[in-house]
This record gives C-alpha cells, structure tokens and sequence, in this order.
C-alpha cells in the first residue's frame, strides 16, 4: 500500500474520529518508519502521467512493533487528560448559576453527537459492514453516553444544592471575594502611606 493509497483508506473508514491524524505529514512518518526498518519499500509504480508512487510492506520488525505496542494499548488502563477533567477541577472559579447554563449547553451537544453517532451505525448496518471494524465507535458512543449522564446528574444536584453543593460554592466564592478586596484595600492603603509628604516652603521678608 503507497501512502495515498494509506490516507485514502483511512479516510473512507473515517479513521480520524477515533485517531488524530494529520494527512499532512503522513509521507514524513513513512519516512520515520522507514528508517527504523518497519516497513520496506516494495515497488514503484505509475499510474500514467501521475507521480510515482512507492508501495510499502510491513517488516517483520514492523510487525512485531505493532504487536507489542497493541498490546500495551489493550491491556493498560493508561491516564488521560480529557479538558473536561482539568475544567472540574477548576470549576469553583466560575459562579453556579453560570455553570448551570454551560452544563446545559453541553448536554445538549453531547446528545447531538450520540445522534450523529446513531445515524452512523444505521449506515454501518445498510452496509452490513462487520461489528469488528466499528467498535471503537461502540466506545465512544458509551463514552458520550456517560458524559451526558453524569453532566445532567451535576446539573440536577447543583440546582437542588444537593449535599450543600451550590450554598458552599456560593459561600467559598463570597469568601475569596471578600479576601480579594480586603487585600486590595491594605495594597492600597500601604501604597497611599508611602507615598512622600510634601514640605510646604515659607519666605521670610525683613
């Protein structure tokens, strides 16, 4: 397979929704497996007065690379760090009530996605494509599915301030606010005391 051949391929099984890939330096990565011996070129060839194109193989090295490196991805549970975590994580530096609207704005576009999500397994199945070439599409879709469940479960328990949740936002929030602006008015104080008195100069006439 040539590297057209390979972006084609990955296009028409949209490859990109579950791998983040970048068409553009594919030729620089072939060139980089190249090099550490995984694939090897096979032939050139023309298809008319189209460039050549250089047909690639996998290695036996190559192969066994791949193996290794499908096993690691398989079996360890390896963390990630999805922008939604690291946002939870900061969350008190927004207001509830704005977090209330966000989390509905979400919900909603993460159903959106489970209906694209659905609209390609109805177009996987007219196509009787087999279940074992669409089941990293099977995870994502349990994936989203949980998103939107714990997001509305959030949403619910902010608005009914379950456990305290939103009091206690409310209430850390009032507190830094009240630091804040205390310290600003001590900054503000230091800065007028040191500010230099100004000597007010007689003149005396005999």
């Amino acid at each position: 397979m040539h590297p057209y051949e390979m972006a084609t391929t990955l296009r028409e099984r949209r490859k990109e929704a579950s791998i983040k890939l970048n068409y553009g330096s594919l030729y620089t990565v072939i060139e980089q497996l190249q090099r550490e011996k995984f694939i090897l070129a096979l032939e050139t060839m023309r298809d008319g007065k189209r460039p050549e194109r250089t047909i690639y193989e996998l290695t036996a090295e190559g192969e066994s690379e791949l193996i290794d490196w499908m096993r690691e991805l398989v079996s360890d549970p390896a963390k990630e760090y999805p922008q939604f975590e690291a946002a939870l994580s900061l969350i008190p530096v927004l207001p509830p009530e704005e977090v209330i609207e966000l989390l509905q704005i979400r919900i909603n576009l993460l159903s959106e996605e489970l209906e694209g999500i659905q609209q390609e397994d109805r177009a996987c199945a007219a196509m009787k494509l087999p279940r074992l070439f669409s089941i990293e599409r099977e995870y994502h879709e349990r994936i989203v599915q949980a998103e939107r469940k714990f997001c509305t479960g959030l949403l619910l328990d902010i608005k009914r301030d379950a456990g305290g949740l939103k009091s206690g936002w409310t209430a850390l929030r009032k507190g830094i606010g009240r630091t804040k602006r205390t310290r600003t008015a001590s900054a503000a104080g230091k800065r007028s005391s040191n500010k230099p008195k100004s000597t007010a100069r007689g003149s005396n006439h005999d």
